[in-house]
């Protein structure tokens, strides 16, 4: 793999590095057109053909969907001597289709749901492959675009799971996010995610009254969750998300239902979360008239590789090339865990600094994206073996 400064120094890599700064405002308005389709986790398939089409405008070759709408497009290597590289980023979101999705700026920033996360970051997939057609690359190794499905939410990670599967190990993995400018991860946290489910005989709220609720019980489960002690190093989390249940405001519940997430770096710390709130769904079940199950309905594994793996070397050299000095090394949970969790080679990297992710105030202060995109585009030509 030549080296960041090598490749920045040549006069074709800094003409296209130079295009990021002066037509950043068309990854903008591409990234506001992807963010008006909407594309929650499960019914991608509206954006991915919108992708498909980009796809093909921009040059790319053997460009399709497969079965999950994932969609891929090809820049070929003339004569491929090098394992190809994966340049993806997920095209779901975690706002339903209803979901207002009006946009307004502000000076450098940009609001509205899912702007960011993610679609600039398949913006950025779509420009980058925009400019080593247009430049006409000659590259060592086979350039796959993808623009992958869920990723949030409780897609569990199903499309780069498959495109995992398509390319194998031999492949190197770039993962893009919208937002996360000036930081690297490769290191992906575990993460489990149950359901919850309690059945009680209910009844009405006044006549029945001392029976047992489901609802009740539920928050009993989540008070007793709510009670643990998670460490702050290895940072670990837990959350119940979702939460339902009931059938009018004078009835008792006869069931109810959460949605649990459990996160850790640690993977030995993250089997001691789940053994705990095992330990308090147990309890719960022993419970007269109470049945409680826990249901697993999410694994994203976890996976790392070492900060000295060239990929990630080039990835921090990359972003000191373009003007950040200090990039942070951070454990997330992405696309990456997959081909981490496989001991494959990859990173994640962000496009610009975003904030309010997953909120309808989300946004994206666009002033560094002109240096994430070229920053991608580095580190895209040193995988490749430019």
């Amino acid at each position: 793999m030549n080296s960041i400064s090598h490749i920045s120094a040549q006069a074709l890599v800094q003409a296209a590095l130079a295009t990021f700064h002066t037509h950043s405002s068309q990854t903008l308005e591409l990234a506001i057109t992807i963010q008006q389709i909407p594309s929650p986790t499960f019914a991608e398939a509206a954006r991915a053909a919108f992708v498909q089409q980009q796809f093909t405008a921009v040059g790319l070759q053997d460009v399709f969907q497969d079965d999950l709408h994932n969609v891929y497009g090809r820049y070929p290597a003339n004569q491929p001597t090098h394992p190809p590289v994966i340049i993806s980023a997920h095209s779901d979101t975690v706002f339903p289709a209803n979901t207002d999705l009006t946009v307004r700026r502000e000076g450098s920033r940009i609001y509205g749901p899912g702007i960011a996360d993610n679609s600039t970051g398949v913006a950025g997939v779509i420009t980058l492959a925009q400019t080593v057609h247009h430049f006409n690359f000659d590259l060592p190794a086979d350039l796959w675009f993808v623009a992958n499905v869920g990723e949030e939410g409780l897609g569990d990670l199903r499309g780069i799971r498959a495109v995992v599967a398509k390319f194998g190990g031999e492949a190197l993995y770039i993962v893009v996010e919208g937002g996360l400018y000036g930081q690297i991860s490769h290191q992906g946290i575990g993460v489990k995610r149950f359901k919850i489910m309690v059945e009680t005989p209910g009844g009405h709220s006044w006549g029945s009254f001392g029976t047992r609720s489901a609802i009740h019980e539920l928050a009993r489960i989540i008070t007793g969750i709510d009670r643990l002690t998670a460490p702050k190093t290895p940072k670990t989390t837990y959350n119940v998300g979702v939460i339902e249940g009931g059938t009018s405001i004078n009835s008792i519940a006869q069931s109810a239902s959460g949605l649990l997430d459990l996160r850790s770096e640690s993977p030995g710390e993250l089997e001691n979360l789940v053994t705990a709130v095992t330990h308090i769904i147990e309890n719960a079940a022993k419970r007269k008239d109470t049945a409680v199950t826990m249901t697993m309905i999410g694994n994203r594994p976890a996976g790392g590789i070492p900060r000295e793996t060239p990929l990630v070397q080039a990835a921090e050299a990359a972003l000191q090339t373009v003007g950040c000095q200090n990039p942070r090394f951070i454990a997330s949970s992405t696309d990456a865990n997959i081909p981490l969790s496989q001991g494959m080679t990859a990173v994640c990297i962000g496009l610009a600094d975003s904030h309010n992710a997953h909120r309808l105030d989300e946004h994206l202060d666009t002033t560094n994206l002109p240096h994430g995109l070229s920053q991608l585009l580095l580190l895209t030509l040193a995988a490749s073996g430019y």
